[in-house]
């Protein structure tokens, strides 16, 4: 016992912190008595599974203990080396090793709803006097910050309010530390700011602020956070960081859970799923009886999930990177879960080959569906000439298909449109999502409407390889059915069709394809996806569209691009048709466009608009809702879609796990690092080892 304290009786702050922890400890006992033998049973087999047999006993050393009681899939920047922290308080016998009832002692303490802060003053309490005196805190305090760091004035009013003078009599309890741990971090930033501030103008520079943040509260934040820290300074004028801003940013990393609720809470109430300042700052206050945050601090929460763009309205996936500390950004993720390259291509293929493969399935059920609707007789009618004027309207098509061939006269030519149904729609969809996929903004998942006009067209000009041989020896068998009746020829199989037109013969009509394809897909994919998203709200607090909403979706997407296309379908319908006797022979593009316009008026350019239209939207309807749902189908090389989970999202399997997480939450409040330096230098604490070796 120190001499001081023979001399001058011990006042102790906490009247009652001896009969508190008699209480506290007796009650722990009743805890571990009366507990569940299924929980004894799983403690003890993660005890026996990381345990070590030293001398014919069971026991765990640091690094099997770490082993034991860290989380695999941890929500935060703890390294394993911190939580030995955790360590040294199992410990008891300060022998080294946690022996099994040790270790069912530390698992119930952690069961405790105060255990973060009964850890810190265990690991405070180096003497185990059940109380803290000024010496402990400061060794413990110096220990584990290192010589690096911003250093810290024991001497100041602050401490002397909890602890008394210098050498005093004053020590804490347990109730009484809680509060000094709780106002710790505030008295660490403003005697920080202090430090750095050498001109006392009120002011410090970014990368003062950024060295401030990191110490006191890096582990909280993600990477893109962190480096974007020195951009606070350009909320005020004069790109430096006033003392108030330092303030509200620590205060919004203080509330963050807090700010999670009211971000999660809040865009789940707007029709657009998105926020402003405006909309927080109304929730927040609708929501408590007082104001959590004020008009500063939201400015900054807007600032860093708005990259710099602090007036935007946000969705919650916006947010992410101030929320999830670690966050990282979709290509980022991608990369750290990389295989190896041989891996990684034999992956590609097999997942490429996956979605070609659903795609063509997808096309085929979606082209099967609506193939009767497919009027190409109706588009290649001339109606001016006399006793051709075969159809007045679709539905007059319709029933002489039905009277002269039947039923299955409406799906004459379908084999060859599922033939190249496929790779038509697997290139369609691939390249599509590819180009969406380079596009889109890697921290926000945003991509520009411009871009999504981009990767709908080329989408759109890369199927016309295959699009183009399958359509025209689709029409030229539809229309020979009726002229078959008519003229009374013998109906050609598609073969003989492909061998009559030859390689070259197969592109006929391949520029008004493209003028058609390109712009349709351009259209339809920018209106579906944002159908999807602005209309039905996907993804919008975790939404998964219904069986309607998703064939909506993509149904009405399709109605405006395969009308507003007619004209070039109408056009590649009469180039890929061979012209009968007495009707118009076209040299080109320019020329059956001009010739049609000229011989049958406007009208007649959006021929079979209205069947296209029917027959466009629910194809694509049926093969988009098809492809969704295959892809639904595991398969051994998916990847489990990127999701934003945070503390408040995510429950490990082991709920001692998260405990024993949550256990260190006050420590590393002290500072980042805090228990690294302990746990590098693998020597006890004790008062006449104030400084630990790093």
């Amino acid at each position: 016992m120190p001499t001081w304290t023979r001399v001058f009786p011990t006042v102790h702050c906490d009247s009652e912190a001896e009969p508190s922890l008699t209480a506290s400890a007796l009650k722990t006992v009743r805890t571990a008595v009366a507990v569940p033998e299924t929980e004894l049973k799983r403690w003890r087999r993660t005890f026996d599974t990381n345990a070590k047999i030293i001398n014919g006993e069971k026991f765990l050393d640091p690094e099997s203990f770490v082993n034991a009681i860290a989380p695999k899939d941890d929500l935060t920047k703890i390294g394993r080396a911190q939580f030995a922290i955790l360590f040294r308080v199992a410990d008891t016998a300060r022998r080294g090793l946690v022996s099994w009832d040790d270790f069912t002692v530390f698992e119930t303490l952690l069961k405790r709803p105060d255990a973060d802060y009964w850890m810190a003053f265990q690991y405070f309490d180096v003497d185990h006097s059940g109380f803290i005196t000024y010496d402990e805190f400061k060794t413990v305090f110096s220990a584990n910050i290192g010589s690096e760091a911003i250093p810290f004035d024991f001497d100041c009013d602050w401490v002397k309010l909890y602890l008394g003078e210098k050498n005093g009599t004053h020590v804490l309890g347990y109730n009484e530390f809680t509060q000094l741990m709780k106002g710790l971090q505030g008295e660490r930033l403003r005697q920080a700011f202090k430090y750095l501030d050498k001109d006392q103008d009120g002011f410090i520079l970014p990368e003062q602020f950024k060295r401030i943040i990191l110490e006191i509260a890096g582990h909280k934040l993600s990477d893109a956070v962190i480096d974007r820290l020195p951009t606070l300074c350009t909320l005020s004028p004069g790109q430096r960081i006033s003392y108030s801003e330092v303030v509200a940013f620590h205060n919004v990393i203080r509330e963050m859970d807090m700010v999670e609720r009211i971000i999660r809470e809040a865009t789940a109430k707007t029709k657009d799923g998105r926020i402003d300042q405006s909309d927080f700052l109304n929730y927040a206050a609708s929501s408590s009886r007082y104001s959590l945050f004020t008009p500063m601090e939201a400015s900054i929460i807007f600032h860093f999930a708005g990259r710099g763009i602090g007036s935007q309205r946000l969705a919650l996936i916006d947010f992410a990177q101030l929320l999830d500390p670690r966050w990282m950004a979709p290509h980022q993720e991608y990369e750290a879960k990389a295989a190896p390259v041989g891996a990684s291509l034999l992956h590609n293929f097999f997942h490429s080959s996956y979605n070609f493969v659903l795609g063509g399935i997808a096309g085929a059920f979606g082209a099967t569906i609506v193939y009767p609707i497919d009027m190409g007789d109706m588009q290649n009618q001339r109606s001016t000439v006399v006793g051709q004027l075969l159809y007045k309207n679709s539905l007059d098509c319709a029933k002489k298909i039905f009277r002269n061939e039947g039923f299955l006269g409406f799906y004459r030519g379908l084999g060859p449109q599922l033939i190249g149904v496929a790779p038509e729609k697997a290139i369609k969809l691939t390249v599509n999502d590819l180009i969406r996929a380079r596009a889109t903004d890697p921290e926000t998942g945003r991509i520009k409407l411009g871009w999504e006009f981009i990767a709908g067209g080329t989408a759109g000009g890369c199927q016309v390889v295959f699009t183009n041989p399958l359509e025209i020896v689709k029409i030229r068998l539809q229309v020979q059915g009726e002229a078959a009746k008519v003229e009374g020829a013998v109906p050609k199989g598609a073969v003989h069709i492909i061998r009559q037109l030859g390689i070259v013969g197969l592109y006929r009509g391949a520029t008004a394809c493209l003028l058609r394809d390109i712009p349709f897909s351009a259209i339809y994919f920018p209106a579906y996806w944002h159908l999807k998203k602005d209309v039905f709200h996907e993804g919008y607090n975790g939404k998964k569209l219904s069986f309607l909403e998703t064939l909506g979706s993509a149904a009405i997407a399709g109605m405006p691009a395969a009308y507003l296309t007619t004209p070039a379908d109408v056009v590649k319908t009469r180039l890929q048709v061979e012209a009968r006797k007495g009707q118009t022979h076209y040299k080109g593009l320019r020329d059956a466009f001009v010739k049609i316009y000229r011989e049958e008026g406007f009208r007649a350019l959006f021929k079979g608009g209205p069947a296209r239209v029917i027959r466009s939207s629910p194809q694509f309807g049926f093969t988009l809702l098809g492809n969704q749902s295959l892809f639904h189908i595991p398969y051994p090389w998916q990847d489990k879609p990127p999701q934003m989970e945070t503390a408040l999202t995510s429950r490990p399997d082991e709920l001692s796990k998260i405990r024993a997480r949550n256990a260190l939450k006050i420590l590393l409040d002290v500072h980042g690092d805090f228990g690294r330096r302990a746990a590098a230098s693998g020597g006890p604490l004790s008062l006449s080892n104030p400084r630990l070796s790093s």
